[in-house]
């Protein structure tokens, strides 16, 4: 994509520049271990959502979208498209929650794990049985939940004895959306308080909410608390669909998560994942024809 579009090369140029590290060399050519980690994943997923947009914009024009969501950290890309903040001000932001994020996850021994195939008043109840927190309600019957790890290993074991179809821990960091994050979330939360913060040029759906927030008090809060609380996703596309009248989604960003999660959410719903060039060529007829 980089290789093609100057404004997505000059994004991850002015990445670098800002970060003081070759994130684009490492986004572009690896290893997939080091990408992986949580201060370059955070940093790189923000850069290439956004130089993904860009590129879309260069050749379909200013994209007059309703709304804007990401999940998880894809809530300050989100931000960025709708120019909450600068390209700069949310790069640093990210570039903070990631450095909190993983010192946290130094700090204590967490993990999180994925439930599949069970209610959410049968998942919360194991949460609260086993002492840990709800992490992601990513769509129906896909729910994961965040802490201690062996209180995470118990609610492995009691989800099972209840019948959940499938309980099985995610390979990450630490126990994110959770309130071993509480650091995370209490040193991220005076970093927003200085940013450079305006009304978003369109709706953005926070996580921990499920609704639009436009006052800046409310953005800055919510993308605090995020940290440690549930990223209501499932909550956030059902507003999208039933209450702004979304009905093309456009999902920017490597692989096509969201588009499955979606599917999950709303059957028929129509999304186009676009993360490289192929996919951007295969996505630009259906976009041009929504931006007319």
């Amino acid at each position: 994509m980089a290789g093609r579009y100057a404004v997505a090369a000059n994004l991850f140029a002015q990445a670098d520049r800002q970060l003081g590290r070759p994130l684009s060399q490492l986004a572009f050519d690896g290893p997939m271990e080091e990408l992986t980690k949580t201060r370059n994943c955070q940093v790189a997923l923000y850069v290439h959502g956004l130089a993904v947009l860009r590129a879309v914009e260069e050749e379909v024009g200013p994209i007059s979208a309703v709304a804007a969501a990401g999940l998880s950290l894809g809530e300050f890309t989100a931000h960025g498209a709708a120019e909450t903040f600068d390209f700069s001000t949310g790069l640093h932001l990210v570039a903070e929650r990631s450095r909190f994020m993983d010192e946290a996850c130094n700090e204590t021994k967490g993990a999180m794990a994925a439930f599949v195939g069970g209610e959410e008043s049968l998942i919360r109840q194991v949460a609260a049985e086993a002492d840990v927190d709800v992490a992601n309600l990513n769509a129906p019957g896909q729910i994961v939940l965040s802490g201690e790890t062996p209180k995470i290993e118990r609610a492995i074991a009691i989800a099972k004895e209840r019948g959940v179809r499938r309980a099985v821990p995610l390979t990450v960091a630490g126990a994110f959306h959770s309130r071993l994050m509480n650091s995370a979330r209490q040193r991220l939360q005076a970093e927003l308080t200085t940013a450079t913060i305006r009304a978003p040029r369109l709706s953005v759906i926070a996580n921990v909410t499920a609704s639009p927030v436009d006052d800046m008090a409310r953005i800055r809060a919510t993308l605090g608390d995020q940290v440690t609380g549930s990223v209501r996703w499932a909550e956030s596309i059902e507003y999208l669909i039933d209450r702004t009248g979304c009905d093309l989604f456009l999902e920017l960003g490597p692989g096509a998560v969201l588009a499955g999660l979606v599917a999950r959410i709303r059957k028929g719903t129509e999304v186009l994942s676009v993360e490289d060039l192929a996919s951007l060529q295969e996505a630009l007829p259906a976009i041009r024809a929504a931006t007319k």
